[in-house]
């Protein structure tokens, strides 16, 4: 499905523009690891994309932005653009712009197995039985290139072998399950599907987050949005076939993903609260200080990181350490708690 195309200048010189397209955005901070001046900022991931906070997740702060175009060559999927006189400088020297389109071969019996795998909706198929009198489908299976993230799940569940697809990264992802509060947040985040919670049978232990490195592109939007740092992605390698790959490669590979800015300020409705604690227990940053609070004790501890229960109502102890993923909010059965915006400084 088409979405609605917006943009944003971010900065401007002389007659080029640096555009930001936001709704192509997945989060993950590719363009912040190579920024020279560190003029641009990723955070909220969580927040906007469980649809708690209203924003994009990407933004410029300053003046000092030299409009070299490195983000935008970086950008797993066209999200930032350089522009000239209005005109997209993009060619094979972006990793959009060199990455094979997904495509889809006269071998498609369009069954549309791609269709509803597809994690960001990009796939539609349009079938119906032959007019011939066979005992087949026809139809067309179309790709949306303009939101394809490049997953690779199409290509795995086509049992024809029609669809082929070229992944922007291969990377290294690593996960410590010790330090994970299971929030989900990474989850949400993923654009490509890539993780997920496993089903186990009764007794079974199963790992609090589980990974699909065939789906996974390896762009770390599920490291930035992770509250408690519980995640670590790195990029091993640029695989589009593109001009002057190297001196991308000096600055992406094995670099850690960006600090995520605390873009989101929580606010309290004391009012509606009913003092359950909910939310006290599932933040993430909460559980992680104490096993005895993430296990559910509310009153064993004197002093919570972020939410605590005030004489019967919500209380927020440190608005600096919240980590922007929302999930207090999205348990209070009262949205006595809610995400608004916070001026980056």
């Amino acid at each position: 499905m088409q979405k609605e195309t917006q943009e944003a200048v971010f900065s401007e010189k002389k007659d080029k523009q640096l555009v930001y397209l936001p709704e192509k955005c997945i989060g993950c901070g590719t363009c912040v690891q190579v920024c020279p001046k560190g003029v641009l900022s990723v955070g909220a991931v969580g927040a906007i994309a469980r649809g708690l906070f209203d924003g994009a997740f990407l933004e410029i702060i300053g003046e000092e932005c030299l409009v070299c175009g490195l983000c935008a060559k970086v950008c797993p999927t066209g999200a930032l653009e350089l522009s000239q006189e209005g005109k997209s400088l993009k060619d094979d020297s972006y990793i959009s712009g060199a990455l094979k389109a997904t495509t889809v071969s006269e071998n498609c019996a369009h069954c549309g197995l791609c269709e509803e795998v597809c994690p960001q909706n990009c796939i539609t198929v349009t079938r119906e039985p032959a007019g011939d009198g066979s005992l087949k489908l026809v139809g067309k299976t179309v790709v949306d290139p303009e939101n394809c993230v490049h997953c690779g799940w199409c290509e795995a569940v086509c049992p024809v072998d029609a669809i082929s697809v070229e992944k922007p990264f291969e990377g290294r992802w690593e996960f410590k399950e010790t330090v994970c509060q299971t929030c989900h947040t990474c989850i949400e985040v993923c654009p490509a599907g890539a993780l997920f919670n496993k089903a186990g049978e009764a007794g079974e232990r199963v790992d609090k987050i589980s990974h699909r490195p065939e789906a996974c592109i390896y762009c770390g939007a599920c490291a930035v949005a992770c509250p408690v740092d519980a995640l670590d992605v790195r990029k091993t390698a640029i695989l589009p076939e593109m001009q002057k790959k190297g001196p991308l490669e000096k600055k992406l590979l094995e670099a850690p993903v960006p600090k995520a800015v605390l873009r989101t300020s929580l606010e309290t409705d004391e009012a509606a609260c009913l003092g359950c604690g909910n939310c006290v227990i599932v933040c993430p940053v909460n559980a992680a200080e104490d096993r005895e609070l993430a296990a559910g004790h509310l009153n064993n501890l004197e002093n919570k990181a972020i939410l605590e229960v005030r004489n019967g109502r919500i209380g927020i102890v440190d608005q600096t350490r919240c980590g922007g993923d929302g999930t207090c909010a999205l348990i209070c059965p009262v949205n006595a708690i809610k995400l608004v915006r916070r001026e980056v400084e």
